[in-house]
């Protein structure tokens, strides 16, 4: 290898490791700091926390990398133009392309290293850290509920609220609770403007007192029919207080280390993925079917016209109800309508259900592909950061740390904005995952073509020539 490039290896690689435990340390403690309040003060001991910070750690590493490639690449290259470094490489007739060759094997190997890291480390440390938050947040029964949709963690309890509060959140407002302990349905409902969680440390029970409420309970009789349904009273109340204790040994006896969450699609490795993926989309295909079916039965498609018609020799009005006495057309009416209210409710529900299923598994399709793609990123942001470092001849942590950011964050927003698309079907999968890629790669190629001519980031003289050349023009006609 030549004192060149052992060099240019040299002024990569000290900068990649320091922005890269940097930029590690920034995203830990930013996955630590909205996990706070699962963790703090719940009697976790420091075991648990220093492991979910190492699952984090690896979670992470992955995003960190690229991030680490681009902003060394700046200044790495930004050192050496500012030093006139690069000028003097130029003059021994040394190419841009030949002075990076060790530095673009050594990121295609960070890119490498970065697609084992996301198909082996990353689905493991994603499944242990998911299932580690999970088991700590039943720890404290309080942190498991979450606002503004139904609670069903709690057995035989459905617990919705608009707001969580306090110092410990364990203060609730706009409390919507189904009691279900009875097996028999939503028969028992209670509401109530505000709730207080109370909870203590091993208890097997935790108490929720309700303030400034609404109690209704129906009566299920023994004998199920429309009479005795109809003839069964129901209990209502109004309250100002309301308590009850809610058994919570299922949370309290968990383990920590016990795995409930192992087959979502970010902790699977691309084999089991693409092994999963085609079962998946069998059995959409099958929910599809079931569905179309089911639809052509119920308007009996198959029974029109499979029998020859025996009014065919009959008058009648083309308007279909006049051929009706009054007590015909509201029969008529009144089936049409509940046709149409119970097709509309089931295409409704049918609806809802396959949007889930569609979306469940983009969800899978999407990470197949993103996970290709975003190994591809070191390669990628490195084009981009090598020859931009060049051009601006900065080095340092001020402009590149910000020239860094805003193209990291382009490229974020790219890649999120392209799966969120593919998410809900409005793009495919391919083209989402690799939207960013396709963004970023042709301007990629132009840093490096400018660079290489050893032209500057843009020609302003493009944009000053017409005007120059205007002014001289009004100028002699004015003479």
């Amino acid at each position: 290898m030549k004192i060149l490039d052992k060099y240019l290896l040299k002024s990569f690689l000290v900068p990649f490791f320091a922005t890269f435990l940097i930029i590690l340390f920034v995203l830990v403690m930013q996955a630590l700091w909205m996990a706070f309040d699962s963790i703090a003060g719940k009697g976790i001991g420091l075991f648990f926390i220093f492991k979910f910070l190492y699952y984090t750690a690896l979670v992470v590493s992955s995003q960190a990398l690229p991030i680490a490639v681009l902003l060394s690449s700046i200044m790495a290259l930004g050192n050496l133009s500012e030093n006139y470094e690069f000028a003097a490489i130029k003059s021994a007739n040394i190419s841009l392309m030949r002075m990076m060759r060790p530095l673009i094997i050594l990121t295609l190997l960070i890119s490498i290293l970065n697609f084992l890291s996301l198909n082996y480390v990353f689905p493991y440390a994603t499944l242990k850290q998911k299932n580690l938050t999970n088991n700590i947040k039943k720890k404290t029964p309080a942190l498991a509920l979450i606002p503004g949709s139904f609670n069903t963690e709690i057995p035989n309890y459905q617990i919705k609220f608009d707001e969580k509060y306090g110092e410990n959140q364990n203060l609730l407002k706009k409390v919507l609770i189904y009691d279900l302990s009875s097996k028999k349905g939503n028969k028992k409902i209670i509401t109530a403007q505000n709730g207080k969680i109370i909870s203590e440390e091993g208890s097997k029970y935790m108490t929720l007192v309700l303030y400034d409420g609404f109690y209704h309970e129906e009566f299920i009789p023994k004998r199920r029919n429309v009479n005795n349904m109809n003839k069964m009273p129901a209990s209502n109340a109004t309250f100002e207080e309301y308590s009850f204790n809610i058994d919570i040994s299922k949370f309290s006896d968990d383990d920590l280390e016990e795995e409930k969450y192992t087959k979502i699609q970010n902790m699977l490795s691309l084999a089991q993925l693409k092994d999963t993926i085609p079962t998946m989309k069998i059995s959409y295909d099958e929910y599809l079917t079931s569905k179309s079916t089911s639809i052509y039965l119920k308007v009996n498609a198959k029974e029109l016209y499979s029998q020859t018609d025996s009014i065919e020799n009959y008058k009648l009005d083309t308007v279909l109800l006049n051929n009706y006495d009054l007590k015909g057309k509201i029969s008529v009416l009144d089936r049409a309508i509940s046709n149409v209210k119970t097709t509309n409710k089931n295409l409704t529900t049918d609806t809802k259900s396959i949007q889930w299923k569609r979306k469940k598994l983009n969800l899978y399709d999407i990470e197949y592909h993103n996970r290709i793609a975003f190994s591809l990123s070191c390669l990628i942001l490195f084009f981009i950061g090598a020859p931009l470092g060049s051009i601006i001849r900065k080095g340092g942590f001020g402009l590149p740390m910000i020239l860094a950011i805003s193209i990291y964050v382009i490229y974020f927003f790219a890649n999120t904005f392209g799966r969120n698309l593919a998410e809900e079907s409005s793009l495919s999968a391919i083209v989402g995952s690799w939207i960013s890629t396709i963004v970023m790669v042709p301007f990629a190629f132009f840093l490096t073509r400018r660079a290489s001519k050893g032209m500057g980031l843009f020609n302003i003289d493009v944009f000053l020539f017409p005007i120059t050349k205007f002014l001289k023009k009004s100028k002699s006609l004015q003479a």
